[in-house]
């Protein structure tokens, strides 16, 4: 049984950090899709180090409309990151013309770098800083809610 255990934890790595390509065939928010694998495998991808607004909060809808801009229907590669706690891959998506998909939503303003649970992007710091600075997308608003403080509120109500 310790065998067993050995294998599997010196295995998992290696499967979280496989490389997943595909096309897109839905976008569910700003910050998730679901990808046609090579394979026909259907899976629900999360982006890495991200959090774009809620669908019912401002920008939740362009941001959704951005990353649907950017590779619905088109095929992309998935540097997978991680499985999260509802089975959807967590990724670092590239498009077809080797765009940083996570990166660009940071860019225009459409998205939080997520550094509680991203510690190996810090350069994602500046980018929201940037945007922030320019007043790009959300940050053209005086004070936007962080999805995950929007999704706290709404759990309480």
């Amino acid at each position: 049984m310790k065998k067993l255990f050995t294998l599997l934890f010196s295995i998992l790595p290696l499967l979280v950090s496989a490389q997943l390509k595909g096309k897109v065939v839905g976008i569910t928010d700003g910050d998730t899709f679901k990808l046609l694998t090579t394979d026909n495998k259907q899976i629900k991808v999360r982006l890495y180090g991200i959090d774009c607004p809620e669908k019912a909060q401002d920008f939740g809808q362009v941001a959704k409309q951005f990353l649907s801009d950017q590779i619905f229907g088109k095929q992309v590669e998935v540097e997978n990151k991680n499985i999260d706690r509802y089975g959807r891959t967590i990724g670092m998506v590239f498009t077809d013309k080797h765009i940083n998909v996570n990166e660009a939503l940071l860019n225009a303003g459409l998205a939080w770098h997520y550094s509680y649970f991203d510690k190996h992007n810090p350069a994602w710091d500046n980018l929201e800083k940037n945007a922030r600075v320019a007043k790009k997308g959300l940050w053209s608003q005086s004070n936007p809610i962080e999805p995950w403080n929007f999704r706290k509120q709404k759990k309480k109500k």
